[in-house]
């Protein structure tokens, strides 16, 4: 337990609280506490334990009433300036200048939260002051201009230029609403409850967010932004006491109980199945065939009841989420979509669960609804096959102990988990954190008719239903954006010259808002550390070269707590180029297809029960300091605690040795999936496959990531799927072929990340498993891509766009610097927040260079703009070259980068990490060498990286993906123009 805690009668003697609860959360080593603030009534609970990296979080239960998007606007807002931290955005300088592992705030369906995260305790106690002084005094009040920007606002520079509506919430639901699964999924949650909060979009329908006032904007804040209506949540190795004090004393006694209705009500069924058809768009030239959207959704008890909770997680997997699952494969044999999967949401006060079929057809519908009911009837009367139920259980139980939540801090996790009880009962915050008596409640119902119970009460007898169906329509976003225009244009046809006037001046005002900085008195406002408080030393790296049955291995030694990573790391240096895209896919079927001893179903088990999870891609690592060089790599990742060794490998050599590739109608239900879901990927994270495509254009590595899982991925599968029968052969022949080429002993490199005690557990085991690699005889080939200058745009039916704009330093000849990460940092969160966040509008930016290739980007997110946002790329040399700071402003710099560099990694991202710099010729010197050049850095470095930004920028390297009558406006950007999909 925490070395801070003072006893429970110490804490219960804190005069502003009273201790309500204590609870041993014996799951998590830690004890819960939960006070209520006397004087307001806010509630505050508290895990404390001996993990330093602290969390904060206070939270709103915040229903919205329509779908402008109050509560989202107003959680972007807040963050713009308050009474004590007057700057115009104490967000963006605390990530500039804390050393924070966690900062944001997030919009849910019925609360808003704004959490912090820090391992040092002087930088957590700043922001906690920070955050809490936003939510509670924010400039909103004295600052329209904060409303208009991060909201919506009329834009109009001339009396005769085109009246359009702005706002980084407004565009960045342009880009939610953008996307059908994000469409799919509020149309879900809004067809179940329509009758409460969840009825509404609380992040806000581009539609009606013009509709907000900046009263109602205020209103919304008066009413929930109170401690009476406040979740304040403390997390980790803290003086309870003084941080509990300090919070009455600065902010909580200052305000009085209120009364404040924020209640989720609850909606009361149907009683007959709600159905709902919409239209989501496709641009003008993608076919409307086999594009529908089919889903059967239903509302599960309360997210209270933890047993049905965690009950519909494992019929979830049973029933739709495993490989093989029996209602998933009767829609896919019923040629019901070609992708089908499913959503379990409990985040809410009233949990769904859905069933989606993609890549469906209208007419399919009422077969849909039935197909469903049928088979899960015929289940209730077969029963279910229980090694599933076994395998599910397991699956959710090692992820659970295993509490690794990549770059998220755990205590975050926990809290927002905490909100799924306690924002709907006050006296239940920690009822999710002790979940060991839940898994083995659920362990105890296998081989009873508690499973089949749940699926007649909770999916048969069900109640409350709705069936919705995204129906696709070609051309439907550029029809809407000139109805919009048309809108626009009427409205200003309908304003007076005085009008037109005011909204020219109101343009110009805000602009000049945005463009003038904030004093430096207000900057310095802003607590901030001192260079003293950072580290000197880099993170260490872990690798220790072995030899364990004759083979070599590389082992990162750390704290595991009995788990044992396992990375099998495959060289594919001599594969033959026209291969590589079938890579992508080999990596996708492997553990997905029928071997000669498993069903791909029952192989989905036996993973799941015996292991955390064995999961296969295709990665590149790069040769420092090369542009050229890299090491194409198969990876197959074990996740398995350090007793199940044996079975792991047993697992592993049934994959290699044993899978049977000539299944076809299983090897296109795989390619179908794959196609949908990289559809997904690249309409969420447009981003980053703009800047890889660019990239590919002269990178050989980001060419062969292209070629297995981005774009031309993406175009290669849908060839296949389209031409099936008659690439079906090839392709069974080509995949067969990479098995001899790429598992073979030769091409093996393994990772292995445990302690001495798990290391113990491979010994006997690895020559057995490499004798049984491939031997046949190949011939290995080393080819390389043509590269050349492409400068594509993408037309999507997106509303939005992504720009991305590449090049390579190290070509140049210039030599990587620890100054490039601090670069980063000032790019992204200062010239280019300002210019392409602040002033166009776009939901995000950001730039990145590469201590390994020397390759650089820039990029937008969810932008509006496409030529003006290029044009800001172009200028970054002179904003570089002319860049001034002073100290106070380059320790914030220096402090912001090293937050990045030094967040808490868990004991697999530490074998991850150490394994890629083994791999990528990185050694602790190099790393620490970074590091130096980051804290030492000055203006003067700074400025000498002017000519790397312009050399980036001159190799002329540019890919957008975005609407599609945006990129023909700007023909001139590209070389070519082409349809995502």
């Amino acid at each position: 337990m925490a070395k801070n805690l003072k006893s429970s009668k110490e804490l219960s003697e804190l005069t502003g609280y009273e201790l309500l609860k204590e609870e041993d959360l014996v799951d998590i080593n830690s004890l819960g506490l939960l006070f209520k603030h006397k004087k307001t009534g806010a509630r505050v609970a508290v895990i404390t334990n001996d993990d330093d990296n602290k969390v904060f979080s206070i939270g709103f239960r915040t229903p919205p009433f329509n779908s402008t998007g109050v509560p989202h606007i107003i959680e972007h807002s807040v963050l713009c300036g308050s009474k004590k931290f007057p700057a115009k955005d104490p967000f963006i300088e605390l990530t500039k200048g804390s050393l924070n592992t966690f900062l944001n705030a997030m919009t849910y369906p019925d609360k808003t939260i704004y959490p912090v995260a820090s391992c040092n305790d002087k930088d957590f106690q700043n922001l906690i002051h920070v955050y809490l002084d936003a939510v509670f005094y924010p400039n909103i009040y004295q600052r329209e201009e904060i409303f208009k920007q991060e909201g919506w606002h009329y834009e109009l520079e001339s009396e005769d230029g085109e009246l359009k509506y702005n706002g980084v919430v407004y565009n960045e639901m342009k880009g939610a609403f953008s996307s059908p699964e994000q469409l799919l999924f509020r149309t879900i949650q809004n067809s179940l409850f329509p009758d409460n909060a969840y009825g509404v979009e609380s992040g806000g329908d581009p539609k009606h967010i013009p509709e907000l006032s900046y009263e109602e904007f205020l209103d919304f804040h008066k009413k929930y932004y109170h401690p009476s209506n406040s979740y304040i949540y403390l997390y980790g190795n803290m003086e309870v006491e003084e941080k509990l004090n300090w919070i009455d004393t600065e902010y909580l006694q200052h305000f009085d109980e209120k009364a404040i209705d924020s209640e989720i009500r609850y909606q009361h069924p149907f009683g007959r199945i709600n159905d709902v058809e919409m239209f989501y768009p496709l641009s003008e030239n993608e076919s409307t065939v086999n594009n529908t959207y089919l889903s059967y959704n239903m509302s599960i008890g309360t997210s209270l009841d933890k047993d049905l909770g965690m009950a519909m997680q494992i019929l979830d997997y049973v029933l739709l989420s495993a490989p093989g699952a029996p209602l998933k494969q009767a829609l896919l044999d019923a040629g019901i979509g070609k992708d089908v999967f499913s959503s379990y949401d409990n985040n809410i006060f009233q949990p769904t669960f859905s069933i989606i079929a993609k890549n469906a057809e209208l007419e399919q519908k009422e077969l849909f609804a039935s197909l469903i009911r049928t088979t899960l009837e015929q289940l209730v009367r077969d029963g279910l096959d229980e090694k599933s139920i076994k395998a599910a259980i397991n699956y959710y139980e090692f992820k659970y102990r295993e509490a690794d939540f990549g770059q998220f801090p755990k205590g975050l996790m926990y809290g927002i988990q905490m909100l799924s009880s306690w924002l709907y009962d006050d006296n239940r915050p920690f009822t999710l954190l002790n979940a060991n008596k839940v898994f083995q409640f659920l362990k105890d119902k296998i081989g009873t008719d508690y499973y089949t119970k749940l699926i007649v009460d909770y999916l048969l007898n069900n109640d409350h239903i709705s069936l919705v169906t995204l129906k696709p329509q070609a051309g439907l976003s550029a029809r809407r954006e000139e109805e919009l225009r048309e809108k626009l244009a009427n409205y200003k046809a309908g304003f007076t010259q005085e009008e037109i006037n005011k909204i020219i001046e109101d343009t110009k005002h805000l602009k000049e808002y945005q463009e003038e900085p904030s004093s430096k008195e207000d900057v310095e406002k802003i607590p901030m550390l001192s260079r003293e408080d950072i580290g000197e030393k880099a993170q260490p790296i872990y690798n220790d070269e072995i030899v364990i049955d004759g083979i070599p291995l590389t082992h990162h030694n750390v704290f595991t707590n009995g788990i044992a990573y396992m990375r099998l790391i495959f060289d594919l240096s001599g594969v033959p180029k026209e291969l590589i895209p079938y890579t992508g896919l080999l990596s996708t079927v492997l553990g997905y297809i029928d071997t000669e001893h498993y069903s791909f179903l029952e192989l989905a088990n036996e993973i799941n029960i015996h292991t955390g999870g064995i999961t296969s891609d295709v990665a590149a690592y790069g040769k420092k300091g090369s542009p050229l060089e890299y090491l194409p790599a198969f990876q197959i990742d074990v996740k398995v605690l350090y007793d199940e060794m044996d079975n792991a490998f047993d697992l592993l050599k049934e994959i290699i040795s044993f899978t049977n590739l000539d299944d076809e109608k299983r090897l296109l239900e795989i390619i179908s999936e794959v196609k949908s879901r990289l559809q997904m990927r690249i309409n969420s994270a447009g981003h980053i496959a703009a800047v890889n495509r660019a990239t590919s254009y002269f990178s050989e590595s980001a060419r062969f990531n292209e070629e297995c899982s981005g774009i031309s991925y993406l175009k290669f599968i849908e060839k296949i799927e389209k031409n099936y029968k008659e690439e079906v052969a090839d392709l069974i022949k080509k995949l067969q072929d990479l098995m001899i080429y790429i598992f073979r002993k030769e091409n093996l490199i393994i990772s292995f990340t445990s302690d001495e005690e798990g290391l113990k557990t491979l010994t006997g085991k690895l020559l057995p498993f490499v004798e049984q690699l491939k031997k046949e005889p190949i011939e290995a080939k080393e080819d390389h891509f043509e590269l050349r200058r492409l400068n594509e745009g993408f037309k999507t039916s997106s509303q939005v766009q992504y720009v991305a704009r590449t090049g390579n330093f190290i070509k140049a000849g210039y030599q990587y610097t620890g100054a490039l990460e601090v670069l980063k940092v000032i790019m992204s969160y200062d010239y280019l927040w300002n210019n392409i966040r602040v002033k166009g509008g776009a939901y995000g930016c950001m730039c990145g260079f590469s201590n390994i290739s020397g390759n650089g980007y820039f990029t937008s997110y969810r932008d509006p703009n496409i030529k003006e946002t290029n044009d800001i790329y172009e200028k970054a040399y002179e904003y570089v070259k002319n860049f001034t700071a002073d100290e106070r402003d380059m320790t914030k710099y220096i402090i912001g980068t090293i937050s990045g560099i030094d967040t808490p990694r868990t004991p697999r991202i530490k074998g991850n990490t150490s394994m890629a710099a083994y791999l990528t010729g990185m050694t602790m010197e190099d790393i620490q060498k970074q590091r130096d050049e980051i804290i030492n850095v000055t203006m003067e470095d700074i400025r000498e990286l002017s000519d790397i930004i312009r050399a980036i920028v001159d190799e002329g390297n540019i890919c957008v993906i975005g609407n599609e009558k945006k990129i023909e406006e700007n023909r001139d950007l590209f070389i070519e123009i082409k349809t995502l999909s």
